[in-house]
């Protein structure tokens, strides 16, 4: 088992908000989160990620696109002034 150390963090009053909001987004104490971070930055696991997640669009992008036009184009908004 591994301890745990208690550390303190200043943080400006906004970035701490965003922070709570963005654990509570994911289902994860405050802590939990920061950890999480830390891990994944330190580990290569974030830079992994974004290397996928950019792979992807370069590579699906242009069909990404097409598919969100499809499936936006029910909702469109007539535009003003236009026939019914």
């Amino acid at each position: 088992m591994t301890t745990k150390k208690q550390t303190q963090v200043r943080l400006n009053e906004d970035v701490l908000e965003a922070g709570k909001a963005a654990a509570r987004s994911r289902s994860l104490d405050f802590n939990k989160y920061v950890e999480r971070l830390i891990i994944e930055d330190t580990t290569g696991a974030r830079a992994a990620g974004m290397t996928a997640a950019q792979r992807l669009i370069d590579e699906h992008g242009t069909f990404l696109d097409d598919l969100e036009q499809q499936l936006d184009a029910p909702y469109a908004q007539q535009q003003p002034g236009a026939a019914a």
